[in-house]
């Protein structure tokens, strides 16, 4: 492991596992009644299912705050910070977060917890499902070394979901222009939407394109294509196969991430 991903993972194409928050206060889906201690239940409960299931990293994210915003309100990244606060004890593998889709929101979560990573979309203009989305990657940078997050690692997602880049440039130009002028610390590669599966061959693209900057698949991985996946990437970010019978909504199944995480380790002992 010849960069920064052994420091913090500890192995080889290290696979993520994402903790979906229930929706949140402000949210339109957030359950008023049952209130955020239902939200802290249920992150609790997924949390131990993937930990036991034995995945490498936990990416906390608050993706059933549907629809997104592009610059949450700060009632979000509040709500994120109790209920990681309340299970940091519990958190046993590295953790990240991704405050979608808000960079500055989620590097403001990584430093106040403790996170080391952030995932999100930090460059680009798109034409989304929910607005015209642009970004601002030199404020960002900024922002992360003057609240002290110099060392928190920045996942550039380079292939949005639910979004077109306007710029009519290949994706090729796209990860050796992200990487030489934005100083990405990790690209990550996407179906169209979270569980759709990622195109190897574009993987492929981006990982030739990027240099010494590490790459992973961002959806789409499953059990049956895990070791494909990685023959490629550098790693992997799993969110939908980890649920009951691979549906988005559901809960973590134990099975399913034991199942994934075994295939992981299998593909990564032909390595040695």
């Amino acid at each position: 492991m010849g960069n920064w991903l052994g420091d913090v993972f500890s192995v080889e194409k290290p696979i993520v596992a994402m903790l979906h928050l229930s929706a949140l206060p402000g949210d339109p889906e957030f359950d008023s009644l049952a209130g955020i201690a239902a939200v802290v239940d249920r992150a609790r409960s997924e949390l131990a299912t993937l930990q036991e299931g034995g995945v490498d990293g936990i990416l906390i994210s608050n993706e059933f705050s549907r629809p997104y915003l592009t610059k949450t309100e700060p009632i979000t990244s509040i709500s994120m910070a109790r209920i990681i606060g309340e299970l940091l004890d519990e958190i046993v593998v590295p953790f990240g977060v991704n405050v979608l889709w808000d960079g500055s929101a989620s590097i403001d979560l990584a430093v106040a917890t403790g996170a080391r990573f952030v995932r999100e979309i930090f460059t680009g203009v798109y034409a989304s499902d929910f607005g015209l989305w642009n970004t601002n990657i030199g404020e960002v940078a900024r922002h992360r070394q003057r609240i002290g997050g110099a060392d928190v690692k920045l996942f550039f997602n380079i292939v949005p979901e639910s979004a077109k880049y306007l710029a009519d440039r290949d994706l090729a130009a796209i990860a050796k222009t992200t990487v030489f002028a934005t100083l990405p610390d990790a690209l990550c590669v996407s179906g169209l939407t979270a569980g759709a599966p990622t195109d190897t061959q574009s993987v492929a693209t981006v990982k030739a394109a990027a240099g010494e900057v590490p790459v992973f698949v961002n959806t789409g991985v499953r059990a049956n294509n895990v070791g494909d996946q990685l023959s490629v990437a550098d790693g992997a970010i799993v969110g939908t196969y980890f649920k009951e019978n691979g549906v988005f909504e559901n809960r973590a199944d134990l099975a399913r991430v034991e199942e994934l995480m075994g295939a992981a380790r299998e593909y990564r002992a032909t390595l040695t």
